[in-house]
């Protein structure tokens, strides 16, 4: 497969020697490994919008997984982290998954285990990205609504019938139909049910 953002890791730990030999066999896997020393090499280094994930060990000097974890999360860097851990750090690591870490591998680390978590965190990335672009779509559809044509959206989705519409507003039936039709064809919404379903993706 051939290497794209998705499928950048970045992998933080103290170890040279465990990060030598994890971004060995990550590449294996292809992906593209970037590592760090530490979290703090790792926070300045940070690229924003990167698509990526974070694999970081818990214990390490300075700042930990865990704070890493919790620094990403108050940077609002949705980046999902997969925290290496030892026995002893397990209830850590359990606190770490309720606070939004996204994964835990316990130590010794298993290759497949590892591998398949990055695959899970990669793949909610890309979901995560997927849907971010479509309510920004969505978005530009209705900001090319004039404001009559938006505030009859807003009473289509509330319920109002074309003629409470047309009584409201002061407009003839036809030229209600007329704006709703454009609404229609401006958002994309191959019915009222559809129209209802965008109106609350916007909050409207």
């Amino acid at each position: 497969m051939t290497r794209t953002a998705r499928r950048l890791v970045h992998l933080v730990d103290d170890d040279p020697g465990v990060r030598t030999a994890l971004a060995s066999m990550l590449a294996t896997w292809d992906f593209e490994v970037v590592a760090h020393e530490s979290a703090e090499a790792f926070l300045d280094a940070l690229a924003a919008g990167a698509s990526s994930c974070v694999v970081a060990d818990v214990r390490m000097p300075g700042m930990g997984g865990l704070e890493l974890q919790r620094e990403l999360a108050r940077r609002g860097a949705a980046l999902p982290v997969i925290l290496i851990t030892g026995h002893g750090d397990v209830p850590m690591a359990v606190a770490a998954i309720k606070a939004g870490a996204h994964d835990f591998i316990e130590k010794p680390v298993d290759d497949d285990a590892l591998a398949a978590a990055i695959r899970r965190a990669l793949a909610l990335v890309e979901e995560t990205e997927g849907a971010r672009a479509a309510l920004e779509a969505l978005r530009l559809r209705h900001a090319r609504l004039t404001a009559r044509e938006a505030q009859v959206m807003g009473l289509v989705v509330a319920g109002h019938s074309n003629a409470s519409i047309a009584a409201q507003l002061g407009l003839s039936q036809r030229t209600v139909e007329h704006y709703r039709a454009q609404v229609m064809m401006k958002m994309e919404a191959p019915s009222l049910a559809a129209l209802v379903k965008l109106a609350a993706a916007l909050g409207e």
